[in-house]
């Protein structure tokens, strides 16, 4: 094979222009990814749309509606949670306290003052499955009063004479187990939690247990009575709803963000590799004499 004739002129490379990156989001692997951005953030759309509409549409209970007296199985079931404008509503309900199972819970105030609950498993009367509710009997100031009236409910309760008796009270959400500080009795409970409790009590094989405890209005002659005020009328408006239903808007704003910034990257890239081919496609730069200097001219090196 025989090389360009002495005096040719160089082969001329032909120009190469880097794509687009409009050219690039056209591209099908790109559009596909764009199709699949738009499935999640229907998703995402539909979800925020979801939770906008529970937002508007839980409104509160009706002024006064929380003070009315009704029968628990009304209100809640065993096992569920209790609805927002619910918490604090006045229920009544029927049954016999469990032997052993009245337990203290401390840095309880009322009325500002710190002191003690004591609470009680009550078996509620009349169910087809043995079901349980925990009850906030009442506040003691300090520990061995809680004590002592811990030790007198026992007595009665292990008795066997007392019979089914009603319970009025409000019904507040489970506050959620806590661990005790340090140097403190890890038995030690500061949370009212009816979870907390179950893992405590005695007979409690297939038993069904509300969420919910009740703060009872009447306290027995041993404690003083739970300060319990009404709750404060709720608005019509669910704002944490409305906050995760922003939420999903940010999500699917943010799936096409990630769908334009890959193919940036992608498009960047490209072009990089163009440039990087197309210098190494233009051969070495001219080599430099390294004996001359920058001072040194044609009278110098003659």
């Amino acid at each position: 094979m025989t090389g360009p004739a002495a005096g040719a002129p160089p082969t001329e490379v032909p120009d190469v222009f880097p794509p687009t990156l409009r050219e690039v989001l056209l591209r099908p692997r790109w559009i596909a990814m764009l199709l699949l951005c738009l499935v999640v953030a229907g998703v995402f759309a539909w979800l925020g749309q979801w939770q906008l509409g529970r937002a508007l549409t839980s409104n509160p209970l009706p002024p006064g509606a929380t003070e009315q007296v009704l029968p628990i199985a009304d209100v809640v079931e065993p096992g569920e949670y209790l609805d927002g404008p619910l918490v604090g509503q006045r229920v009544t309900v029927t049954g016999t306290w469990v032997a052993e199972d009245f337990l203290i819970v401390s840095s309880r105030f009322n009325d500002g003052q710190e002191g003690y609950w004591v609470t009680g498993q009550l078996r509620v009367a009349d169910t087809a499955a043995p079901t349980s509710l925990a009850v906030s009997i009442g506040w003691a100031p300090t520990e061995d009063a809680a004590r002592a009236a811990v030790d007198q409910l026992d007595a009665e309760a292990l008795s066997g004479a007392t019979a089914p008796f009603a319970v009025t009270g409000r019904l507040i959400s489970d506050e959620g187990p806590a661990v005790p500080r340090a140097n403190v009795d890890p038995q030690t409970m500061t949370r009212m939690s009816p979870a907390a409790l179950l893992s405590r009590w005695h007979d409690i094989d297939g038993l069904q247990v509300y969420r919910p405890y009740l703060a009872a209005e009447v306290a027995p002659p041993s404690l003083q009575d739970i300060a319990s005020p009404a709750p404060d009328e709720g608005s019509s408006v669910n704002w944490l709803n409305i906050f995760y239903a922003a939420e999903w808007a940010v999500f699917a704003g943010f799936a096409f963000y990630l769908w334009y910034r890959l193919a940036r990257d992608a498009w960047e890239r490209e072009v990089e590799e163009m440039e990087d081919a197309a210098a190494a496609a233009s051969g070495p730069p001219p080599p430099v004499d390294a004996t001359s200097t920058p001072d040194e001219g044609p009278e110098a090196r003659d």
